[in-house]
């Protein structure tokens, strides 16, 4: 007498389950609406996480830039005077110099003006005045020139302006810009403004909008002369020149004792600025104020974080959105497959194997499209200047404006933790999304389903 023994349980997550849950998600001509449901939930889950990598590495990249470009030109510290004027500034910087940790020291002086061009109304820019030794420490300004050249800047009476400045100038190299000095102060006892013209000597292009439009460079001491950043003192010998002496004459009798406005101080580590801050003051014995660039950039800087975090909640919506598209499509699926449902289990599928059927089936759609996601978020981070500007041109319209977003390019910097993070996330939400409607496929009767089919 021969018995049949039963068939092996091919366990949990079997090659069965898995030929199962694909055959469901194949699109055939009588459940072809399920399966273009599923198609498009997966294409929101692919749109929500490329969306979510691009936006995050568009905000790394323009905050990396940002802060690359503040801190190329503006030190991690400005050290103001106080307590005297800063004529000792030279002295100074070579002190602030030789603290450890210390990179750069660079005496300036500082002030505004209104610039214009012979074919161009004028634009208040800020004149910014410094020594060839200066411009040289700073790499940015110094290999950011496109037009003329460094060469004899000390001894010339030229200004470096930056791109944008020239455009709204009308100006190029050897041509004129004057300086007009709102300065009130000068204005008392029936003196004019200060009034000068200085030649084109160098066009510089930082790709920041800040100061490719507004900053323009002077010599060191053409700047101090003509922003009036010097103390008289009477020569030794020389009597006081009467009121109505010559200005030759008056000008003779005293000399000139120069002065800076601070001196920036770049620092080898920028996340160390309470050590350093207190290691130069214990050193230098010159008093100064020690402003830090996060101090001077507070509001900018919380602006665009709570911007990047607005953003990055917004986004995730459509993430979460895809993972309730998942829960109405496996349920449309359940309820197709109501049929198939009872006769696996008559033959002698468990609740379990159910279960897992069309959770592979909602995990299938979640993993496949954030890994499409991925790939698309990826391809458009790495390629983000090139796409707007195509768009810029195919449009005929300025995507991402300068003057609004402060640079000239889009910068893009994927961030490998964050690019993980979203991909974690997406994969969580889809599966749980595929708990409820896979517990219900497992809830299935299949005397009832085959009853009332």
């Amino acid at each position: 007498m021969s018995t049949t023994q039963p068939a092996a349980d091919p366990g949990p997550f079997s090659r069965f389950e898995f030929l199962v849950a694909w055959r469901y998600l194949r699109a055939r001509r009588r459940d072809r609406f399920v399966s273009v449901i599923a198609g498009l939930t997966l294409t929101g889950i692919a749109l929500g996480v490329a969306a979510l990598i691009v936006v995050t590495s568009v905000m790394n990249g323009f905050n990396s830039e940002i802060v690359s470009k503040l801190l190329g030109l503006n030190g991690h510290f400005s050290a103001y005077p106080i307590e005297a004027r800063f004529t000792d500034y030279e002295q100074s910087a070579s002190e602030i110099q030789g603290v450890d940790g210390v990179i750069a020291a660079i005496p300036y002086v500082e002030g505004q003006a209104l610039a214009s061009g012979a074919k161009a109304d004028a634009t208040g820019v800020i004149v910014r005045g410094m020594s060839l030794a200066s411009v040289e420490k700073l790499k940015l300004l110094h290999d950011g020139a496109i037009l003329g050249h460094w060469d004899g800047w000390d001894e010339g009476n030229g200004v470096a302006i930056g791109r944008r400045l020239a455009e709204k100038l009308k100006v190029n190299i050897g041509d004129p810009v004057t300086l007009l000095s709102p300065d009130p102060g000068n204005l008392g006892a029936g003196n004019r403004p200060r009034t000068r013209s200085f030649p084109v000597q160098i066009i510089f292009d930082l790709g920041m909008t800040e100061f490719d439009s507004f900053y323009l460079y002077l010599p060191m001491q053409p700047a101090q002369d003509y922003l009036d950043m010097f103390d008289r003192v009477l020569k030794p010998g020389a009597s006081v020149p009467a009121v109505d002496a010559p200005e030759q004459e008056r000008e003779a009798a005293y000399d000139r004792i120069y002065r800076a406005t601070a001196v920036e101080v770049f620092i080898t580590d920028p996340n160390a600025l309470d050590q350093m801050r207190l290691r130069i003051g214990q050193q230098i014995e010159r008093p100064l104020i020690l402003s830090d660039w996060r101090q001077q950039h507070q509001n900018f800087f919380d602006a665009l974080q709570t911007q990047g975090s607005v953003m990055f909640v917004i986004l995730s919506m459509i993430v979460v959105v895809a993972a309730f598209n998942i829960i109405s499509s496996l349920i449309m699926l359940v309820k197709d497959k109501g049929t198939d449902i009872a006769v696996l289990r008559t033959m002698g599928a468990t609740r379990g194997s159910i279960m897992r059927i069309f959770g592979i089936a909602g995990v299938a759609i979640g993993v496949g499209g954030t890994l499409l996601g991925l790939a698309l978020g990826l391809v458009i981070a790495a390629n983000a200047e090139p796409i707007r500007a195509f768009l810029s041109g195919l449009l005929g319209v300025t995507i991402f404006p300068p003057e609004v977003f402060f640079l000239s390019s889009l910068p893009s910097r994927t961030n490998p933790s964050e690019v993980a993070a979203i991909v974690a996330v997406a994969m969580g939400l889809s599966f749980l999304a595929t708990l409820y409607p896979a517990w219900r496929a497992a809830q299935y009767d299949p005397v009832e389903a085959l009853r009332y089919e």
